[in-house]
């Protein structure tokens, strides 16, 4: 099985920044094949994608976070990367980690809580 490990979560305050990491381990098979995605959820609400990033490194953004947010990914390190600026309070959620293999094998993080608050 492949395991994604979130971390960098915190709080932080509006109008600031954070950098979420997700680290791949376990029995990855090609992750530079596979396409990344960040997804979030908050207390009530339905869990949205963020961002996504494919094994070209093509990216893809949810409109509430496009031109805030960057999507990155480091095969060298079986990571992918969520810079977020600008941060609003309603960018509050528990922050997953997604990988999606050609087959369409599905691999998720337990999450990472981010609180923007003053």
């Amino acid at each position: 099985q492949v395991r994604l490990v979130e971390s960098g979560g915190t709080l932080v305050q509006p109008g600031g920044s954070l950098r979420l990491s997700c680290a791949a381990s376990g029995s990855v098979f090609r992750f530079y094949a596979m396409g990344m995605g960040w997804y979030r959820q908050a207390p009530g609400k339905q869990r949205e994608l963020v961002a996504s990033i494919s094994s070209i490194s093509s990216t893809n953004y949810a409109t509430s976070v496009k031109g805030r947010f960057a999507i990155s990914r480091d095969n060298a390190k079986n990571s992918v990367y969520l810079q977020m600026n600008s941060l609003k309070p309603e960018d509050t959620a528990v922050y997953y980690c997604n990988a999606e293999t050609g087959n369409g094998v599905r691999y998720w993080g337990q999450g990472a809580q981010v609180t923007v608050s003053s």
